[in-house]
């Protein structure tokens, strides 16, 4: 048994030793995440039979870069993975199993990488508050909208996980808070519901703090979160989080707490295939350009992997016609700094909404370099998508989320919508060479407005994604040599 209260104690990790990664990424842009981890780090990855996952394997002094990777959600090291694990048949005896897991696993080096991990993670709140007292005296972007955390997309994410928690008052060490993971659906759906952490997965950890100036005597606060997809298990994911989680206690004595904790233990069982390991995130990577939502603002990370299908280039003319928040073009502006991104909207609060984006992202980069801001290549503007003030053929890219039609607009408006907005792109984009990265659910009226203007575009590949829980495409189309009507001049 591990020395109580103990952190992963022992030798310092060495820079050079190898940590296996574990990241959930949108569903269906799992290689679009592999290809950027090979870029930027230099790693092959292997895609998870469970989708919306991939691992890869990173010298631990690499675990910075890991965190500014733009496609992945949530990160975690991986303890052991096990991909045929055989679960016993009566449910008894596999809680029982895995029960007996936890002290057979190899948490030394994982546990070296989570003590890594938060010493980066104390250093950047310190730059954070310093940055946050020397703004102080500055003034404040003002927004009407809804404000960070108010993603309505987190209700539906917050269904697949359980967590094993600290007993309140004198109930038995057997009951435990969380739902009940809903089992058995489709798989796309169950991997997007499980790219975030359930309740609690945005609080603070004690060690983020500044409360922790006691050495090494302090206990450490722990909970176990279960993801578990498949219908032929004995077992439902309550239960696994609950024995699980009292067998890590045990073992090494931590103290369980299901919102104020250090660790987060994951437990992932897909099938027959079945991953431990520890959270290096608190909250999804993909909330780090905005602070003004809107009632659909996509991921960033899914905005991440649209434009990549439509591989920028320098100087490429970059337009989201239908910008809502501003997710598509800040991330484009971010990552593709010499390429020229323009957003529009005909929604005025959608405008400001992005526009106050902008500010705070403008904010964030003064603070950080503490001098002038440099700006970004980024212009926004309010606009009727079916007539856009934009030249025949002069923009590259185009790369937008179209209503969907549920909660914004409806699947009748979509109708007339679609063909004149397919129409109009195509007019502002290059013969030839532009290409168009387009998401929407509303896959029968996009296939049928398709078929309409084949002559200016050619469909080249579909992404299958799931959008707080609704089953969407990404349509990568390229566009035709035949010339676009010229526009007559309305002023």
């Amino acid at each position: 048994m591990a020395e109580a209260g103990a952190g992963p104690g022992g030798e310092a990790l060495s820079e050079e030793a190898a940590a296996v990664i574990g990241a959930t990424v949108p569903t269906g842009f799992e290689a679009t995440a592999a290809a950027e981890v090979q870029e930027k780090l230099g790693s092959a990855s292997r895609v998870s039979r469970d989708r919306g996952k991939i691992y890869f394997s990173v010298p631990a002094r690499c675990l910075p870069q890991v965190h500014r990777l733009r496609s992945v959600d949530n990160l975690f090291v991986v303890v052991q993975e096990f991909r045929d694990y055989q679960f016993k048949e009566t449910k008894e005896e596999a809680l029982k199993d895995l029960e007996d897991l936890v002290k057979k696993l190899p948490w030394n080096d994982p546990l070296k990488v989570w003590e890594l991990n938060n010493s980066l993670k104390k250093k950047k709140t310190k730059r954070k508050k310093h940055n946050q007292q020397s703004s102080a005296s500055k003034e404040k972007v003002k927004d009407d909208g809804e404000e960070e955390g108010t993603d309505q997309k987190d209700a539906s994410e917050q269904e697949d996980c359980a967590q094993a928690a600290e007993p309140a008052g004198d109930q038995g060490p057997e009951e435990t808070g969380g739902a009940e993971s809903q089992n058995g659906d489709d798989d796309n759906e169950q991997s997007e519901a499980k790219d975030e952490p359930c309740d609690g997965s945005g609080a603070e950890t004690k060690a983020d703090d500044g409360k922790e100036g006691e050495g090494d005597a302090k206990v450490l606060k722990f909970r176990v979160t279960c993801n578990r997809a498949g219908d032929k298990h004995s077992f439902t994911s309550n239960e696994a989080a609950r024995d699980f989680g009292g067998a890590v206690q045990e073992h090494f004595q931590w103290k369980a707490d299901m919102t104020n904790f250090d660790v987060e233990v994951l437990l992932n069982i897909h099938n027959n295939e079945v991953v431990v390991g520890i959270a290096l995130t608190e909250e999804s990577l993909h909330r780090r350009n905005i602070t003004h939502f809107g009632p659909t603002t996509l991921r960033s990370t899914l905005a991440y992997g649209m434009l990549r299908l439509c591989d920028p280039q320098p100087t490429d003319i970059i337009v989201d016609p239908m910008c809502g928040t501003g997710a598509i073009p800040i991330e484009g502006a971010m990552e593709w700094p010499s390429c020229y991104h323009i957003a529009g909207d005909n929604n005025p609060q959608a405008v400001k909404r992005a526009a106050n984006n902008i500010c705070s992202l403008l904010k964030k980069n003064e603070n950080k370099e503490s001098s002038t801001s440099l700006g970004i290549p980024l212009d926004i503007i309010q606009w009727d998508i079916c007539n856009l003030p934009l030249r025949t053929g002069s923009v590259d890219v185009i790369v937008t989320d179209m209503p969907f039609g549920k909660r914004i607009g409806s699947k009748k408006k979509n109708w007339d919508l679609y063909p004149a907005c397919l129409m109009e792109m195509g007019r502002i984009c290059t013969p030839g060479t532009g290409r168009a990265a387009l998401l929407t659910q509303d896959k029968k009226c996009f296939a049928k407005a398709l078929s309409r203007m084949g002559h200016i575009w050619r469909k080249n590949q579909t992404v299958w994604v799931n959008v707080g829980g609704l089953h969407a495409a990404v349509y990568l189309l390229k566009r035709t040599w035949e010339r676009a009507e010229e526009k007559r001049s309305f002023w």
